[in-house]
């Protein structure tokens, strides 16, 4: 009998995973794992040598995470907003045709995070290399040269990732005091501790 007021035992350990009279449980096993990653790779390296020499993924904004608990974080965001394109001299239709990725429905709260992403715009297009529309044709207005797109090499990996805050400790950036705070604690707790003795042995002179 079971004592005291806990729950009543009730597990299940003789899990049918075959056909039964029940019928078959709906287990979903990965079996397919190490198989799925191989063929995510193939398929990565496929399209990368399809779409050579464009770089396999695509330009992203500088955005802060979500709720007041991670908005001090700064990540990569899903795609630029109209306005950024815009101040960068540039459209959504020939933005995505470049690998910049585009989201219309994102909104710029801040002129901080407008700046920086077009700053981020504008150093991309520094390193631009457009191609003609043709292999063969002559060169127009908004393509690079002959010798540019000759030496492209494909880019891999993220398209100009953030750089990452240093969480070291500058020293020269940290104020110079004179007196310690912590020597002050130590010394007044020290005078408490002795102040009734002091008073103890004033007092025995006197007499």
């Amino acid at each position: 009998m079971v004592k005291h007021n806990n729950v009543v035992p009730n597990i299940h350990c003789h899990k049918k995973y075959c056909e039964s009279s029940r019928g078959p449980l709906k287990v979903r096993l990965t079996l397919n794992q190490a198989g799925k990653k191989k063929s995510r790779r193939l398929a990565r390296a496929a399209k990368a040598a399809a779409i050579a020499p464009r770089p396999l993924k695509l330009l992203r904004p500088s955005v802060h995470c979500q709720t007041q608990r991670y908005s001090a974080k700064v990540r990569l965001g899903k795609g630029f907003t109209l306005e950024e394109l815009k101040a960068a001299g540039l459209t959504a239709r020939f933005a995505r045709t470049v690998g910049i990725a585009v989201d219309h429905r994102r909104t710029n709260k801040s002129a901080e995070s407008l700046a920086t992403n077009v700053a981020r715009l504008e150093e991309y297009k520094t390193k631009l290399i457009v191609f003609p529309k043709k292999r063969l044709s002559k060169v127009k207005n908004g393509d690079s040269s002959a010798e540019e797109c000759k030496a492209a090499t494909q880019f891999k990996g993220v398209v100009m990732p953030l750089a990452k805050a240093s969480n070291e400790i500058v020293m020269a950036d940290v104020p110079s005091q004179d007196i310690s705070a912590f020597t002050q604690m130590r010394v007044a707790r020290k005078e408490t501790k002795v102040a009734g003795f002091r008073c103890s042995v004033a007092n025995r002179e006197e007499k």
